[in-house]
């Protein structure tokens, strides 16, 4: 399987930190992102945390099955719980996470919080993952749509983060890869910014599946930054494309 990737995290127009942190290994087929939360240093501090201890894990051991998705999760989680119990200025920190990672035809991936996991796929697009937020909560019982939940004042607020708690409930499946299959992993700086037809109208005109290369996929990664930029960039803006030839 050849797999074409790249990833650009922006501070964007308004943070004064940079709370997204990313991962590609693109040896391993690695890719991972995270927007970390709880004060300046504390959500910069837990989105690199959980990046680095999940590499490590993925480096460790074969992530050939959901179950081991979400055991790399669920230790960072527990490290990252450990270290701000230790230090009162960092309680209450945590951070979302996606994770992405190929073994022999199948995509492995793994979700807490609002970071999103899409695929493309024949010019649709197809969100993978479900936020774990409040509004999110509110769509699963119906009290209104996805549109309406856009306008709501608590959409950023999180049910479930990586490092607040002692557990932690983690999403994790795998996928069948088809030729032309295109990943997009995002923060909410991003799927809060550029709408999913913007963002297929950008991956339609930048990339051509038929010849990919990692120069037309950064391409496209950094348009769809600018787009979430000049749309008001008011969050970091973090995002990986990653497309299987």
């Amino acid at each position: 399987m050849n797999v074409y990737s790249a990833g650009v995290s922006d501070i964007g127009r308004v943070r004064a930190t940079n709370q997204d942190a990313i991962y590609l290994n693109k040896k391993e087929n690695v890719f991972l992102v995270a927007d970390g939360m709880g004060g300046h240093s504390g959500g910069e501090m837990a989105s690199t945390m959980a990046i680095k201890f999940i590499a490590e894990f993925f480096k460790k051991y074969q992530i050939d099955d959901p179950s081991a998705v979400k055991r790399a999760i669920s230790e960072a989680n527990n490290k990252i719980k450990k270290f701000a119990d230790n230090d009162k200025s960092l309680h209450g920190m945590g951070t979302t996470i996606i994770t992405l990672n190929f073994h022999e035809e199948h995509a492995y991936i793994g979700c807490v919080g609002d970071s999103r996991a899409y695929l493309i796929n024949r010019d649709q697009l197809f969100q993978l993952t479900r936020d774990h937020s409040m509004v999110q909560e509110k769509i699963n019982l119906g009290v209104y749509s996805r549109e309406e939940a856009a306008a709501d004042p608590h959409k950023n607020v999180l049910s479930r983060t990586v490092g607040y708690d002692d557990t932690v409930e983690i999403d994790a499946f795998k996928y069948k890869c088809k030729k032309g299959d295109l990943f997009l992993l995002c923060s909410d700086g991003l799927h809060g910014k550029v709408s999913d037809e913007d963002i297929i109208h950008i991956i339609k005109n930048n990339l051509d599946l038929e010849s990919l290369s990692d120069i037309s996929v950064r391409n496209t990664v950094q348009e769809l930054v600018t787009q979430a930029y000049e749309n008001g960039g008011q969050d970091n803006i973090s995002v990986l494309v990653v497309a299987v030839q």
